[in-house]
């Protein structure tokens, strides 16, 4: 099978390009811009281009398929070449779909926890020895790949998201799946620059609901009222529900444990909303055929998922923790978890503004209250971040009328965040970096490795 990808660099696509060359499948791919870690991973697997851009010659009648990114136009070169001769044409959703179609798929869906639930399962399967096929957002320990194809797998897990699939066909991506076992984890407003209204926003969930096949399992967040409503409104009657809430648990001695009949079981993550998550990927494993004490024995070596709550430094009274929270309810419920967590410490919450939603000004008022758990609040934006995405510039004070959080420093520059952070005093803190990006290059590692060599 040949295929070629239009957009390659990106993550889920470099990681599908990764699966079916791993597969035997001859790939080619282009893009006009690829960056770490896509560029490495590429090129560890002798997939990467030889040069940036967009190259017609590349399409030709002897392809199984081009597979579209989002990242591409409409108007790509590439893609109105591949359209003129006729070719099989896919997003990647459908694409992913097109391989699942006689498997079980198994969907995880909502505004929050989608990529933590899914590794989660991922893990427990593993560790279970029960073969899945899958797709998920983020780097786990013991995955060489984020996405994995295979003729055999009877199961196939897979992240679904809410944003559109490719710029020739804007239906959300959990709308393709089709799910036998459908997960939300909760509903809160976000891409405003897709979805302008909160009803807009809500609507993709119900029809989402609608996507699940007949018979099927619907997972969901009870404590959501907004989610509780229109699951028993939009679930046919051939759907089951399964409502899922927070488990019991009990911090000791600085560790969470989930508390389950008579046994505790310790976690090395911590924070309701994990707990929560947790609870998610138990029902889901149960569908599959996993006891509960086959979970719980699993779950309790979990670390969780690349930039998820990702300890990075924890000595000598000073913690450093990378979390990937930028939405107001993510952002509002990392802290809430640091907070609980780490009651005697000073928390100094970095933030970064970078997506759509996060840097439009009519939106920063959704993140009022969000941060105020923080001892010390910071926020990062880069105006050539605005200005990639054709966005009005933000003034600082627009920042921070939106946070209202008293105290609360904004940067734009890289290199003045750099020495704020350096400039402050490490012991009995905890350090909480939370962004989809990179603070403009900020080397966290490095700073990282500061505070190891002075304190």
């Amino acid at each position: 099978m040949q295929t070629h990808f239009i957009a390659i660099g990106g993550s889920a696509m470099h990681n599908l390009a990764i699966a079916l060359s791993i597969k035997g499948c001859q790939v080619t791919g282009s893009d006009d811009e690829i960056f770490d870690p896509a560029r490495t991973r590429l090129s560890q697997h002798a997939l990467l281009p030889d040069e940036t851009g967009w190259f017609p010659e590349k399409i030709h009648k002897g392809l199984d398929a081009v597979i579209v990114g989002m990242h591409a136009k409409a108007k790509n070169p590439e893609l109105l070449k591949a359209q003129s001769l006729g070719l099989p044409i896919f997003s990647y959703p459908e694409f992913l779909y097109e391989h699942a179609k006689n498997k079980t798929r198994i969907v995880i869906g909502g505004s929050h926890g989608k990529t933590t639930i899914t590794s989660m399962i991922l893990h427990v399967l593993q560790r279970n020895r029960i073969a899945t096929d899958y797709m998920v957002g983020a780097q786990l320990e013991g995955f060489d790949v984020m996405v994995k194809l295979s003729d055999d797998s009877p199961f196939m897990v897979m992240e679904g998201d809410e944003y559109p699939s490719a710029p020739t066909d804007l239906r959300p991506k959990f709308h393709i799946y089709k799910p036998h076992i459908a997960v939300i984890s909760g509903i809160a407003w976000d891409h405003i620059n897709v979805y302008k209204t909160f009803d807009d926003y809500l609507e993709q969930f119900r029809k989402f609901i609608h996507c699940i096949e007949d018979n099927g399992k619907l997972i969901y967040y009870e404590s959501d009222q907004e989610l509780k409503k229109l699951c028993a409104e939009e679930a046919s009657g051939s759907i089951c529900l399964y409502p899922y809430g927070l488990p019991g648990y009990e911090i000791r001695d600085g560790r969470t444990c989930i508390i389950a009949g008579e046994q505790a079981v310790p976690l090395r993550l911590f924070g309701k909303h994990n707990l929560l998550n947790i609870n998610a990927a138990r029902m889901v494993t149960q569908q599959l055929g996993v006891a509960d004490q086959m979970f719980y024995e699993a779950i309790q070596s979990f670390k969780g998922a690349s930039k998820r709550m990702e300890m990075m430094f924890d000595r000598n009274g000073t913690t450093v923790i990378r979390d990937f929270a930028h939405a107001p309810s993510k952002l509002k419920a990392t802290i809430e978890a640091v907070r609980e967590q780490y009651p005697r410490k000073q928390i100094v919450a970095c933030m970064e503004l970078h997506t759509y939603s996060s840097l439009s000004k009519e939106f920063l008022s959704e993140y009022r209250g969000s941060m105020d758990l923080a001892d010390k609040a910071i926020v990062f934006y880069s105006p050539h971040a605005l200005s990639l995405k054709k966005l009005p510039q933000l003034k600082p004070g627009d920042v921070t009328r939106g946070f209202n959080k008293d105290g609360m420093k904004v940067y734009t520059s890289k290199d003045e965040l750099q020495q704020a952070l350096y400039q402050m005093p490490v012991k009995n803190r905890c350090f909480l970096f939370m962004s989809s990006a990179f603070f403009g290059g900020l080397d966290i590692n490095e700073f990282v490795r500061w505070i190891d060599r002075h304190y």
